[in-house]
């Protein structure tokens, strides 16, 4: 009898656990998420954005504006860039130059590129960028692949928090950031740089379903294909994703339960089965979508 009785104890409270997080992939298709209960303050929320989006694909309906201004709080993944000088060092290699990343065939790529993305002759790009690390070609690479022009969320937000004299705050530093990259094997930061240079075709039509998935809403969605690609970014999903949704909760909790917090956060990290909404709901927290 008092074994029946203690594997029913176990079986509700796994049970319980089971229903107070939500199944992957959920239902709900939301951006926006308010957070409540375990101590949050009224008026905390979550929101995920993409860092940079084709200006057609941007939306910021006034609603959102208003939540955002009322905020006591901003914080977002990265704090205070007013720093250029100290950002600077952190792209520039310590000792080697790029090329030494790459093997023959892999530079003549490079270089082509460069010749016909960019504009720039082999001598120029070498003077350029032989002392930069990988990472800074591979963003290059990436902002290539926008057609049109661009919109920032995080911009955005800032610009409100400023008007509206909000406090604001970052979840990581720069540094932090950054040594996600630098801990990459030399082989990955390479192929980093390769993969946004080659099959540019490819990757503009992979860069436009990811902007409609975005304005579905559908988070789970978003993850699935971030994580799904042949990238580094899918092969190292715990550095990238995982392992910083967990240091980022003990932050989270910090700031919605001292005051009423708007955080804003690249919509990859909200879905999937190790997300912030699932991650804070673990903790206890009550994640309602909100309709923008």
């Amino acid at each position: 009898m008092k074994l029946r009785l203690v594997f029913l104890f176990i079986l509700l409270l796994t049970e319980g656990f089971g229903q107070n997080t939500r199944p992957f992939p959920m239902e709900e298709k939301a951006l926006l998420w308010e957070i409540s209960g375990n101590g949050a303050k009224k008026g905390s929320y979550l929101f995920g954005t993409m860092h940079m989006i084709e200006k057609e694909y941007f939306f910021f309906p006034e609603s959102l504006e208003k939540i955002v201004s009322k905020s006591k709080r901003l914080t977002t993944e990265l704090g205070d860039f007013s720093d250029q000088s100290g950002l600077m060092k952190l792209m520039i290699l310590e000792e080697g130059t790029f090329f030494d990343f790459f093997d023959e065939a892999q530079t003549d790529s490079i270089l082509d590129w460069a010749e016909s993305e960019l504009g720039m002759n082999e001598k120029l790009f070498r003077l350029s960028f032989s002392k930069m690390k990988p990472f800074v070609v591979s963003q290059m690479g990436i902002q290539k692949q926008f057609s049109g022009k661009t919109e920032s969320y995080e911009i955005t937000l800032q610009k409100i928090a400023s008007e509206n004299k909000l406090e604001m705050s970052g979840l990581e530093t720069v540094e932090e950031q950054m040594s996600i990259f630098d801990n990459l094997t030399r082989e990955q930061q390479a192929m980093m740089v390769m993969e946004t240079i080659r099959d540019s075709e490819e990757s503009i039509v992979f860069l436009r379903q990811m902007e409609r998935v975005y304005v579905s809403q559908n988070i789970d969605s978003l993850y699935s294909m971030i994580t799904s690609e042949e990238s580094v970014i899918a092969e190292e999903e715990d550095a990238f994703l995982n392992q910083r949704n967990i240091q980022w909760i003990p932050k989270i909790e910090e700031l919605i339960q001292s005051k009423r917090t708007f955080i804003a956060v690249g919509a990859g990290h909200l879905g999937g089965p190790n997300g912030v909404i699932r991650l804070l709901e673990q903790k206890g927290y009550t994640l309602t979508p909100v309709e923008l």
